[in-house]
């Protein structure tokens, strides 16, 4: 489960990759008003290992590790 909080509302991305930079999978790619928001990753289909997520907004981009352990 990924939570984040957006002060203002705008255009909003959230990616994660992997290691090597692919794109794995795109939760958000839309305009969302300002709020507290929960996306859950079902990571069935990926092998475990190190991920990144990267939000990505109006006047901001914050990007986090991410450990997938099965």
């Amino acid at each position: 489960t990924i939570e984040f909080a957006l002060a203002h509302s705008g255009y909003v991305t959230l990616t994660i990759y992997d290691v090597l930079g692919a794109e794995v999978y795109s939760f958000v790619r839309e305009n969302l008003e300002a709020g507290n928001y929960r996306v859950q990753w079902n990571a069935g289909n990926v092998p475990s290992g190190v991920y990144f997520y990267r939000l990505a907004g109006r006047a901001f981009v914050e990007t986090k590790k991410l450990l997938l352990l099965r």
